[in-house]
């Protein structure tokens, strides 16, 4: 058992484009190796 207690979840950000958090979403799904800006290149195409 830890003795912190339990993490916050951190809110996602909306995205810059569509100003949504499901595509925000779909972008940190995609993304490997913290590669973003190559995961936003493949959704934003």
């Amino acid at each position: 058992m830890p003795r912190k207690g339990h993490t916050q979840k951190r809110d996602v950000l909306a995205d810059p484009m569509y100003n949504n958090k499901v595509v925000t979403k779909l972008i940190n799904n995609i993304m490997l190796d913290g590669k973003k800006g190559v995961a936003q290149k493949i959704v934003y195409g």
